[in-house]
């Protein structure tokens, strides 16, 4: 996920983080706890053949997501409220399951046609976790500098931030497009 070629993961996590500070670090445990079982659980299917989404339509879905998420933060920049925050985690568990299915691709790569595959599916899933948690850390770091040092208001910053990255996934749904 710290692959340059990963930034689609990067960017949702982004988008999907970007409304947290740090003192609100229990519901991001929870978001990212939510985003984790989606793509663990479609991952998982998939590595076993139980369910097969053509990768055409996984990698056009996966931007979606981020647009979707990115337009979200967007049209409600403020702190998340208690229905905001519901439906942020439906994002976080619904979208997990497309960008599992993203990663599910990759897996079987790195793979192959190994029969066992429960403990390379937990290694590659801690992975991922992993790499969240740095790019969460990293989002909430640079938020907290942002507000504390240079006083940028955090409704700027959610703006800005999900504006960038929209502007920057919106391109790949059109380049995506597989009709």
């Amino acid at each position: 996920m710290l692959d340059i070629l990963a930034y689609d993961h990067v960017l949702f996590i982004i988008v999907l983080t970007i409304i947290y500070n740090f003192n609100q670090w229990r519901k991001v445990v929870w978001l990212i706890t939510f985003f984790t079982f989606g793509h663990t659980l479609s991952l998982t299917l998939a590595a076993y053949d139980i369910v097969h989404v053509p990768i055409k339509i996984v990698e056009f879905l996966i931007p979606v997501t981020i647009c979707t998420t990115g337009i979200f933060n967007l049209l409600r920049p403020s702190s998340p409220s208690s229905r905001k925050q519901k439906t942020i985690f439906s994002f976080a568990l619904f979208f997990g399951l497309i960008h599992g299915l993203g990663f599910s691709n990759y897996f079987r790569l790195l793979i192959g046609k190994e029969d066992d595959k429960i403990l390379p599916l937990i290694e590659f899933a801690l992975g991922i976790e992993a790499a969240q948690i740095i790019i969460v850390l990293c989002i909430l770091i640079l938020g907290m500098i942002l507000q504390n040092i240079f006083r940028v208001s955090k409704r700027d910053w959610v703006l800005v931030g999900s504006s960038i990255v929209v502007g920057i996934a919106f391109p790949m749904i059109i380049e995506r497009i597989f009709w």
